[in-house]
């Protein structure tokens, strides 16, 4: 179908386009679905909606039968390039294979080729489809916001949208390295990093202040012009003026001492030096291009790392490696194009990208990305002087990680072998999902799945489930043996039938080949049940357990049908069984730890209808505890400031009949 914009294409629109929720899938070299369609089907397809395309530029979307994206494409014509679909013989086997499954095909026009780039990079971003190059990893990167709705403005880390009013400064690679910055600016400028209901409320210096951290705004030690003086020395700095400063303190405190003013003096040689110290932590310097991203690409085994160095006012703000999901056969410059329309989809591009490699539609790019900006983006790929040093720099980096990830790979691909020759599998297992439960007393009870593969544990693909038949209502009850075992039906009956229900098909490659429970025959024989009661019987299960006196190295492998077994004590397959179980252990701790403390602040009378904060406060402060409220009656419930006879009588009523 053909959707014509109405305006020039905004981002905020993309829900608009397409409603669908991308789920991250293996990469497009994989072997081609059993019972897959003859590519000329896929072609009839194509060739139906040749007849109204428009020459224009535009976006289009191969979709196969069961409503998944495949691919994702843009186009300067859209008639022209999707034509180019149809000469199966022009077309690598990887894109015979996506035609071949393509059912129908969704269009979407713009007004320019950049948009078109724009879109196609979001789409690609939400959607995931099978056939693109994907960047795996979406993480939000941490600013510094120096708040501007306040006297004493406020220095805080930052995430997320920039709706507060005041001046942000990054992104930079990681939390550490916002935390060091953090540091640095309490001891050089001493600014407050005390929340505004904090400041009202202190009525003396707090430690910060003992430590020479903080100037102390909050009882007065310093007032709103010096304070703020303090403020624009600290915006300076973060815009690179961390020179002038240091000079400009030298003198200050050569002027301290001279009038004999040592104290004053001390407390400036301290700032000096925290400046002094982040400097020298510099590794890499762009004194000469102030704000810009180096992106570097390095190829090897078929897959692609690239690395993004963050520099910010001439200072080096961290780096982050990623590896896009891509077929085998894509060039460098192909994989890097993809990587800068879906990186800066989210993230605001800087004036400078400093790139390894050109990008084939470089000035494409740049135009689009200028358009996401409001301002103009240039791309350079420098072959001299300071700024090919430093693509250089980052080029080895991206190297050296690409060797160290291909190291782990093999390794990991090693151990799935081996672990599938240990409990006799078909084929070294692509998804491994291993479930654990995790309970105080049979009460607050919760369910976690981790999920491994061949590039070790994919965390994004975790899921934690709250037990609803998991809070036990007696203390008998709680020490009932048959709980776990429910606990577990529970959760494996939750996940599988909702998968059932979601891809009946079970075309989508989320489905596990091998589901590891944590514990014995009982939770094996629970799992067999769930799957049998479900239909489903081509997914593998296994259960381990530790061994006697619950000793490590120990464990015994249940398997359906066999006598439990055992691996050798050093056995590498072993370890990582270990590792796996673990990490399935740690992650229900860890959801089952969180529910407890979110419930701490949490008591009976949140749940009655018609009582809020202001009216629990009122009861606490009159009964003293909810146990007494639950205790007290209607005349004396109606006693209580701000509660009337008939929220006496509704509270009455929820203690005494079950609400």
């Amino acid at each position: 179908m053909n959707r014509e914009p109405t305006s020039a294409w905004n981002p905020a629109n993309l829900a608009a386009a397409d409603g669908r929720d991308g789920e991250p899938v293996a990469a497009a070299d994989s072997p081609p679905p059993i019972g897959e369609p003859p590519p000329v089907a896929g072609v009839a397809v194509i060739e139906g909606h040749l007849r109204t395309l428009p020459a224009g530029p535009g976006v289009y979307r191969m979709i196969n039968k069961a409503g998944d994206v495949l691919y994702v494409g843009k186009a300067k014509n859209l008639r022209k390039r999707v034509v180019s679909y149809t000469k199966l013989a022009r077309q690598p086997n990887r894109l015979r294979r996506m035609v071949s499954e393509t059912a129908s095909m969704e269009f979407v026009t713009t007004h320019t080729e950049a948009e078109a780039l724009l879109l196609e990079a979001n789409l690609i971003k939400r959607l995931k489809p099978r056939y693109n190059i994907l960047l795996r990893d979406d993480k939000s990167f941490p600013a510094i916001l120096v708040t501007g709705d306040h006297e004493f403005p406020q220095v805080l880390k930052h995430r997320g949208s920039r709706a507060r009013k005041g001046d942000y400064f990054g992104p930079f690679a990681s939390a550490w390295a916002v935390n060091e910055t953090l540091a640095t600016l309490q001891r050089a400028f001493l600014l407050r990093s005390c929340t505004d209901a904090v400041f009202a409320a202190r009525t003396r210096p707090c430690l910060l202040h003992q430590i020479k951290r903080c100037s102390a705004p909050c009882v007065g030690r310093i007032d709103a012009p010096r304070y703020n003086a303090l403020v624009e020395q600290a915006r300076e700095f973060l815009t690179g003026g961390s020179q002038a400063i240091q000079r400009q303190l030298a003198q200050h405190m050569q002027e301290a001492s001279d009038r004999l003013e040592f104290e004053a003096a001390a407390q400036l040689r301290d700032r000096i030096q925290a400046l002094t110290r982040v400097q020298a932590h510099q590794d890499v310097n762009l004194r000469g291009v102030g704000t810009a991203d180096v992106i570097a690409a390095h190829q090897a085994g078929g897959q692609t790392c690239i690395q993004v160095f963050f520099i910010r006012a001439g200072s080096n703000y961290g780096n982050r490696a990623y590896f896009p999901s891509h077929a085998r056969e894509e060039e460098i410059g192909d994989v890097l194009e993809a990587f800068l329309g879906q990186f800066y989809a989210s993230h605001p591009p800087p004036p400078t990208l400093l790139l390894s490699h050109r990008p084939p539609h470089a000035a494409l790019v740049a135009e689009a990305l200028s358009v996401r900006a409001g301002r103009r983006v240039s791309l350079v790929v420098p072959e001299r002087g300071e700024k090919h040093d430093v693509v250089r720099h980052a080029t080895a980096n991206a190297r050296d990680a690409l060797a160290r990830r291909l190291a782990e790979s093999t390794t990991q691909r090693q151990l799935l072998e081996g672990l599938a020759n240990s409990l006799d599998l078909d084929a070294p297992p692509r998804r491994i999902e291993v479930y654990d439960n995790s309970h105080i007393g049979g009460t607050q009870a919760v369910g976690a799945m981790i999920v491994a593969g061949p590039d070790g544990f994919m965390k994004p693909a975790y899921r934690k489930f709250n037990i609803r038949g998991g809070d036990a209502a007696t203390e008998d009850e709680a020490m009932a043996p048959g709980d776990d075992y429910a606990m577990m039906r529970e959760v494996l009956t939750r996940r599988f039938a909702r998968a059932l229900k979601e891809d009946p098909e079970r075309r989508r490659e989320q489905w596990p080949d091998l589901v590891l429970i944590d514990g014995g025959a009982g939770q094996l024989a629970i799992a067999l049940e769930v799957f049998a009661e479900l239909g489903i019987d081509d997914v593998a299960v296994a259960a381990i357990a530790k061994g006697p006196d619950r000793n490590a190295g120990r464990e015994r492998i249940f398997l359906p049908g066999r006598p439990p077994a055992s691996l050798a004590p050093r056995d590498p397959v072993l370890y990582f069984l270990q590792r796996l179980r673990d990490e399935a252990h740690r992650f229900a701790i860890g959801t089952q730890r969180a529910r407890r403390t979110q419930g701490l602040g949490k008591s009976a009378l949140d749940a009655i209808p018609g009582i809020g904060a202001k009216r629990k406060k009122a009861l606490l402060h009159h009964f003293g505890s909810t146990g007494a409220v639950a205790e007290a009656g209607r005349t004396d419930l109606e006693a209580v400031d701000g509660i009337s006879r008939e929220i006496a009588n509704k509270i009455y009523e929820w203690f005494h009949s079950g609400g």
